[in-house]
């Protein structure tokens, strides 16, 4: 049997090639996962070891404390073994770009270089005149080593420096999202305003021993870890981040491996049907039930096994691939390496490959054995008719109540909520499920719908491609369910890229209701009155309002106080009045009319009266004063933020240059548009739905894979029956346009049961994701996938297409 088995395949090498391909997309996929995030981790593994050499010992202040005394460093100098400690100073200094503005979201980090900087460029800063600055920062604003850069002190002063190097900020996620610049200790410590130590870190030969040293001396006030230790904090935190991305690509791999696994089990189903002869007469000649089903087993492993290493070739080209991208977009992550093909990824690809495949092979296997000698006596098998039984519409039914109640019960959840969204996947698997189950019996009328046209477009060919599609229910119920998986999926993404856009523009609208909001980066009270009423005097804008708030305790509680100059929504407030929010006032337990107690700083503890209550989107702040109050009780402190909309007609550039030009002498004020704040939401959404799409894609391929593959089986098992068809006129064209409509009907079916469950799925994910969420069908997109289905469809059924119609008519006669 195993000599039987093997002949069978090196006999029909091309009749499990398309199956191949379908099993070693599915583990190239895990494979480059495995690749791409081994790479990853040995980069980080790399820059731990290479930290870790550069300390010995180092000690870190206690969780919540804030600094560690200067003083410290002369007690640590004096420890036998120690050769060398250097404090890390750690503080805000805003870098300033070539525009004169601050750099960045946050103010950048200022650090005082020590023996752990890694310079990649240039040099350490040797004087108070000098600075370095990150890899990231160098390259997104054009540095190079002898520019001249500038950095504000905590005071707002400038100071110039000379640019002598670049360097590496290796795992600290900190300076990576701030960015970062480096100076001696000296000068750190004057521009941050900094009088501690963030971390200080101690040299010497033995890092065990000067622990145990650096322990004694200071008990327990401190944490006091040695390089190794320190190192590998550090790469845990890092490593969470893998993990989450690690993930995340299984899932899709996982996706892909499930449909493949359809693929493979449609396949050697079709492949049983029309061995059925071959299987009864072994059995006639003395071959046991137990050897044809392992004969079929023994033809998946072997099948399963060579298409798995092709998988890990692939996969590793497939995480190469990947890392040349994340190199070429500047990704945050250690990819240097080259790629790292694992023991333990060749593990799992060759047993994800195997179980899947064999796994996909027993039920056709088991249905092998059930072939009863005497059908090898008939000269053709015959068909069967599927008939739904009792059994499966219960169980299918079930299911759908299930989960169209688990997913009912998610969408009126808090949204948000991590249970609410869980709660929705598990409603949605449900559904699925009762879709997969009654896949059979939906073919048919979905047939007879989706092939209406194509039975007028292409006349007789037509009429035989929409009956022959619906003829096994089952083989193409297996056969769509497949796309509808990928069509699914990928409009659920849509149906959430859409809702998302249209739901934080409207969001956006309310909290952002104007064209420029003029800031610092802190969004603290720092800028000049004087700029809110030059924008004021320039008729070119419709409105400008200037907030203005301080931190001051509301009760027992702290809490952000304001006022306004500008129009706002909101009663005139009397003396001794205040406005709060309506969560404010729930929190409170307050009510227009009640009174409340604020801690001042010229005027101590005054009583207030709730005049009235705002509206929780309002740009005002949440406990808001009239102007005369705020100054009589806080002064006349500058503005924190100034909203501004221009007036209709007016051109959006040259508002933007005006507001620019009244910010100019004041480099930490920045100027942001809603505009920008839309196309960030609009880009961050568009690189989402494009990289789920290209991963989903690969889903998608491996069933139009499927898709080709029982076009090519059926046809080989429909010989006898198109040779008959063409004996009775049926050209060759017509053979063939019989065949691509029938793949064309196929494809249809998949992507229509797919696009109505994705709407469905999108649709509940939204409610459970987000409050006051609005659904958005992109229907050009829906129907783009629609038409690229069903022409997919249409382009695997080519090759198939053309052997039958190739084929001879006397020599198919015959075959049967």
């Amino acid at each position: 049997m195993i000599k039987t088995t093997l002949a069978s395949l090196r006999a029909h090498r091309l009749r499990l090639l398309l199956t191949s391909l379908a099993i070693a997309l599915g583990v190239g996929f895990i494979a480059g996962t495995f690749v791409l995030t081994d790479t990853i981790e040995a980069g980080f593994a790399q820059k731990v070891t290479a930290d870790a050499e550069k300390v010995a010992v180092a000690v870190l202040p206690k969780p919540g404390a804030q600094a560690l005394p200067e003083k410290l460093v002369e007690r640590l100098r004096g420890l036998d073994g120690v050769t060398d400690v250097q404090g890390q100073v750690r503080g805000n200094a805003p870098l300033l770009g070539r525009n004169g503005k601050t750099i960045g979201d946050l103010p950048t980090t200022a650090i005082s270089a020590t023996t752990r900087t890694t310079i990649t460029d240039g040099a350490a800063p040797a004087g108070d005149d000098q600075a370095i600055v990150d890899e990231n920062t160098a390259r997104k604003q054009g540095f190079a080593v002898g520019d001249t850069v500038t950095v504000l002190d905590r005071k707002g002063g400038r100071h110039a420096f000379k640019l002598v190097g670049v360097f590496d900020i290796g795992l600290d996620q900190e300076l990576g999202y701030t960015g970062a610049v480096g100076f001696t200790t000296a000068t750190a410590q004057r521009l941050t305003g900094e009088k501690g130590f963030r971390e200080i870190d101690l040299a010497g030969d033995d890092p065990a021993a000067l622990k145990q040293a650096v322990t004694t001396a200071l008990g327990q006030a401190y944490d006091v870890k040695t390089g190794h230790e320190l190192a590998a904090a550090m790469a845990k935190s890092n490593g969470v981040q893998i993990d989450f991305i690690k993930l995340g690509l299984l899932i899709f791999g996982l996706i892909a491996m499930m449909v493949a696994a359809l693929v493979i089990y449609n396949t050697f189903n079709i492949l049983v049907a029309q061995r059925t002869r071959e299987m009864a007469l072994l059995r006639c000649i003395g071959a046991t039930r137990g050897q044809v089903f392992g004969s079929v087993l023994l033809e998946s492993v072997v099948v399963g096994l060579l298409s798995s290493v092709l998988g890990l070739a692939a996969g590793y080209g497939l995480g190469a691939g990947a890392m040349a991208v994340l190199r070429a977009l500047d990704a945050p992550l250690p990819t240097g390496l080259g790629p790292s093909l694992t023991p333990l990824t060749i593990t799992v690809g060759l047993v994800v490959g195997l179980v899947v495949t064999v796994g996909a092979a027993l039920l056709p296997a088991r249905s092998a054995t059930a072939v009863a000698p005497i059908a090898a006596l008939r000269s053709q098998v015959e068909e069967q008719t599927y008939r739904a039984g009792l059994i499966r519409v219960v169980i299918s039914g079930l299911l759908l109540l299930a989960g169209a109640g688990a997913t009912g019960a998610a969408v009126f959840m808090a949204p948000g909520e991590q249970v609410s969204l869980f709660v929705a996947m598990g409603g949605c698997t449900l559904i699925f499920l009762a879709v997969l189950i009654l896949g059979p019996v939906l073919v048919k009328p979905l047939s007879r719908l989706v092939g209406q046209v194509p039975r007028v477009l292409f006349g007789v060919p037509g009429r035989l491609a929409v009956d022959n599609s619906g003829r096994n229910p089952k083989r193409a119920a297996t056969t769509t369910i497949a796309l509808t998986i990928g069509v699914t999926l990928m409009t659920v993404i849509s149906v959430m890229t859409a809702s998302t856009r249209v739901t934080m523009a409207a969001k956006l609208d309310s909290q952002f209701p104007a064209d420029y909001m003029v800031a610092t980066q802190d969004r603290e009270a720092a800028i000049p009155r004087s700029v809110g009423d030059t924008l004021r005097a320039k008729p070119e804008f419709d409105s400008v309002l200037q907030i203005r708030d301080t931190s001051a305790k509301v009760g027992k509680v702290d809490s952000q106080v304001g006022t306004f100059t500008g129009p706002a929504k909101l009663e005139p407030l009397g003396p001794g009045e205040v406005a709060l929010t309506e969560s404010q006032a729930k929190e409170r337990g307050l009510k227009a009319g009640s009174t409340l107690r604020l801690t001042t700083k010229r005027e101590g503890t005054v009583t207030l009266k709730v005049g009235q209550l705002l509206d929780d989107e309002t740009l005002l702040p949440s406990v808001t004063l009239s102007p005369g109050s705020y100054d009589q009780y806080f002064g006349r402190t500058p503005d924190s933020r100034i909203y501004l909309k221009i007036k209709d007609g007016v051109d959006p550039d040259k508002t933007r240059d005006l507001v620019e030009a009244a910010t100019a002498a004041f480099p930490t004020v920045q100027v942001i548009s809603s505009t920008d704040v839309r196309g960030e939401y609009d880009d961050a959404l568009d690189m989402t739905l494009m990289i789920v799409t290209g991963l989903l894609g690969l889903a998608i391929l491996i069933s139009l894979l499927g898709i080709a593959n029982t076009l090519s089986l059926s046809v080989h098992e429909r010989t006898r029956e198109s040779a008959l068809l063409r004996a009775l006129g049926l050209t060759r064209p017509q053979l063939r346009r019989m065949l691509s409509v029938e793949a064309l009907v196929l494809g249809l079916i998949g992507a229509l049961v797919g696009v109505t469950l994705g709407i469905a799925f999108g649709w509940a994910a939204v409610r459970t994701m987000m409050d006051d969420s609005t659904l958005s069908v992109p229907f050009g997109q829906i129907a783009l996938f629609v038409a690229l289905s069903g022409l997919a469809g249409v382009l695997a059924a080519v090759l198939p297409a053309r052997k039958a119609a190739r084929a001879s008519i006397v020599t198919s006669l015959a075959s049967g």
